[in-house]
């Protein structure tokens, strides 16, 4: 795929998960891989309201190498992500409310309620917090990178993963409304948690 067109799939998805406000304000930040160099967003960008040339290509390094912008501080946690998953190929860290206020109360989300959300995700790690931005929070974070595509991050947000932008924003999607349901349940007293059987039942439909 051309880098233009990588950049359009950006900024829509961007768009939609604006106006879904999954990504509030110019938090958050979205990338691609794009050979062997990545297309990231900018620091202090809204990804709802991106413009061309506030996506630019990096390396593996971080270095820049397209662009006359600066790319996001959090590349490293990006780079990081591609590094170890071979098939993953476009990357949204956002800040979600429904999934950032179990972040800020360092809740993962691990009960086995809906059966769409185990047979997709299995449960939803929590990652310790660490400084946006810094190696410390790509270290913490990437302990879960191998086996999960939808992290939490301590007082922070979400990551996820995708081997198209269109299952990475699903994945964001279905986690969110994940997150607001099981938020609900508490309201009602708790949720009525599914059997181990049940749960291997689901699971068995992967196969």
């Amino acid at each position: 795929m051309k880098l233009t067109e990588i950049k359009k799939e950006l900024i829509k998805y961007g768009k939609m998960a604006g106006q879904k406000n999954l990504t509030p304000g110019i938090s958050g930040n979205m990338s691609a891989r794009y050979g062997d160099k990545i297309l990231i967003t900018t620091s202090g960008s809204a990804n709802q309201y991106l413009e061309n040339d506030e996506l630019v290509l990096i390396d593996y390094m971080g270095n820049l190498v397209k662009g006359n912008k600066k790319p996001s501080s959090e590349k490293m946690l990006h780079i990081e992500y591609y590094k170890q998953r071979s098939d993953i190929n476009y990357i949204l860290h956002m800040h979600s409310p429904y999934l950032s206020t179990f972040a800020a109360c360092k809740k993962a989300l691990d009960e086995p309620i809906m059966p769409e959300n185990i047979f997709y995700f299995g449960e939803i790690p929590l990652a310790e917090y660490g400084l946006p931005g810094s190696d410390d929070l790509v270290d913490k974070t990437a302990k879960y990178f191998k086996n999960y595509n939808v992290i939490l991050m301590a007082n922070h947000g979400m990551i996820s993963a995708g081997k198209t932008i269109k299952e990475a924003y699903l994945n964001l999607e279905l986690a969110e409304s994940y997150a607001q349901v099981v938020l609900q349940t508490k309201l009602l007293g708790g949720a009525s948690l599914l059997t181990p059987q049940e749960v291997e039942a689901i699971n068995s439909l992967k196969k």
